[in-house]
């Protein structure tokens, strides 16, 4: 006699524990192994800045930090970040004070619809803590992988270009 479906309990279907520090904070967690960081983030952890845009890699609008460098919250299994220490645009502010990325994106006007921008921002942070970028045809290349509908690019450029010297300051970054 065969199993029935409510009777199968395969391994795969077995949630994993996974220890993370998210913003700071350890945070011990059960997760299904096909679970993707941005669903962990915003379904199960109520941190909907990362944003689902086109769920394959290719917009950016899901970036977050992971141990300081820019990742894919959509293409990344929670389970792969078990240990790493994750960062989302709820994590950048510090003390009450923005991130001097977050506050050159107000300054600059660097978002209009705002729908990517907490991507962009992560991402941003994450090129000063590569230290790749110094120049403004830099800035524009590495921050390729974000993509804006509304095409505030200058503006964008414009914030990361203000907040490189801020952030690189002892401090001022991640």
């Amino acid at each position: 006699m065969s199993a029935t479906l409510s009777e199968a309990t395969p391994a795969s279907y077995a949630r994993h524990p996974i220890r993370l520090t998210l913003n700071g904070l350890v945070r011990d967690l059960q997760v299904l192994p096909w679970t993707t960081l941005l669903d962990l983030l915003r379904e199960q952890l109520d941190l909907v800045g990362s944003k689902k845009g086109c769920d394959h890699g290719q917009c950016g609008a899901c970036t977050v930090l992971r141990d300081g460098k820019r990742i894919n919250a959509c293409l990344t299994l929670a389970v792969m970040c078990d240990g790493a220490e994750l960062t989302t645009i709820e994590g950048l502010a510090s003390h009450g004070q923005l991130h001097p990325m977050q506050q050159a994106f107000i300054t600059h006007d660097a978002f209009q619809c705002g729908y990517c921008t907490p991507g962009q921002i992560c991402s941003a942070v994450g090129l000063v803590n590569e230290g790749r970028a110094q120049t403004r045809a830099q800035i524009s290349e590495l921050m390729s992988g974000n993509l804006c509908r509304c095409g505030a690019y200058t503006n964008i450029c414009d914030a990361v270009e203000a907040a490189l010297p801020l952030c690189q300051q002892p401090g001022g970054d991640q």
